[in-house]
């Protein structure tokens, strides 16, 4: 498996090594064993599944207390991909990374603790998996506005609207959140 760097310390993106012919494909989509020398040692308590249509923005998503760091993947359809950092104190505080990820290229995509997330669905449809290395809190869950102009976040959203939830419609800017509802950066 490649690991890839992304612009933000943390984020990485995971690209597997596909055996294929005629049958179809197989691929490890993660492997302890590998990744632990790497630093990469995670245990993860919560598996998620979305299913969404083109257009369909979720996010920006984050817990705070409890944390999730998420492991995610697309295996059907294409999304572009976001994660902010918004840990108090960090030097890359406000600053995102993006990355395309699909059924086609099968790459994965590592969104620490103390980094928000969100995507929209660039196909006619797309089936998001999440491994979390944290159980979902309704206390502790959080958003961020996805269009906050102080992020500047550049969505590929081809001239139209996204299709938002209620809670996606609704959130506060990333300056309007009070500091104790935010992870802080430790070094």
């Amino acid at each position: 498996m490649k690991v890839i760097e992304t612009d933000l310390p943390g984020c990485l993106v995971f690209e597997p090594r596909v055996f294929g012919d005629d049958r179809g494909y197989f691929y490890e989509s993660f492997n302890a064993d590998k990744l632990s020398p790497l630093g990469f040692d995670l245990t993860w308590k919560q598996g998620n599944v979305s299913s969404s249509t083109r257009g369909v923005l979720r996010g920006l998503h984050y817990q705070w207390p409890k944390p999730q760091g998420k492991f995610v993947s697309v295996v059907q359809g294409e999304v572009w991909d976001v994660a902010v950092d918004i840990r108090r104190g960090s030097p890359t505080f406000g600053q995102w990374t993006s990355e395309i990820l699909s059924a086609a290229n099968k790459k994965h995509f590592w969104i620490p603790e103390g980094f928000a997330h969100g995507f929209v669905v660039l196909s006619d449809s797309a089936v998001f998996t999440y491994l979390c290395t944290e159980t979902y809190d309704a206390q502790a869950d959080a958003s961020i506005a996805w269009n906050d102009p102080e992020l500047a976040i550049d969505w590929p959203l081809q001239g139209s609207a996204p299709a938002l939830s209620e809670k996606d419609a609704t959130a506060p800017l990333l300056r309007d959140i009070s500091t104790e509802r935010l992870p802080r950066f430790l070094g």
